[in-house]
């Protein structure tokens, strides 16, 4: 993802996506499923993921993944911090609405920040198989990042300390 020189509020996303994928312990084998089935169209992206998952993905189907620290361990907030960053473009997140997490701050703390910077959020295989079908997977997308333009400018930060 880049900023774009017409205007720093707005965020391209490139043809290459970078992606994560998370998934709870008990959604971890639905998605090795859905990346079974989609490990095609992801070999063009950018694949990393929470510790577990990556470990899991890498050894299951072959695929290079940048693996950050376990969900619990931090590894969730190393998300949320990547997002911030524009380092992430598309967050796969198959997380489980009927299980308590002992980390459950992070996991909602990553979902705001996701929704804050205008990232794409799949939290279950419907949404996950309908985003990576997107006409948009593969082509350059802007976001418009007007909240955080209106937030920094009320509180006088400037952009750059939004980021």
């Amino acid at each position: 993802m880049v900023f774009s020189k017409k205007w720093p509020m707005q965020k391209q996303m490139l043809n290459k996506k970078n992606i994560a994928l998370v998934a709870h312990d008990n959604k971890k084998s639905e998605l090795i499923q859905w990346v079974k089935k989609h490990k095609k169209s992801l070999l063009r992206h950018n694949l990393l993921a929470t510790g577990t998952t990556g470990e899991v993905i890498e050894k299951e189907l072959e695929l290079k993944i940048k693996k950050f620290k376990s969900g619990p361990l931090g590894g969730d907030q190393q998300i949320g911090a990547s997002i911030v960053n524009g380092k992430i473009d598309l967050l796969i997140f198959f997380w489980d609405p009927l299980a308590s997490q002992p980390h459950d701050p992070d996991v909602k703390a990553v979902l705001r920040v996701a929704a804050l910077w205008d990232t794409v959020i799949a939290c279950n295989k419907s949404t996950a198989d309908f985003v990576i079908k997107s006409f948009y997977i593969n082509k350059p997308y802007h976001r418009h990042l007007e909240s955080i333009k209106d937030y920094s400018k009320k509180r006088k930060l400037g952009y750059q300390n939004a980021q």
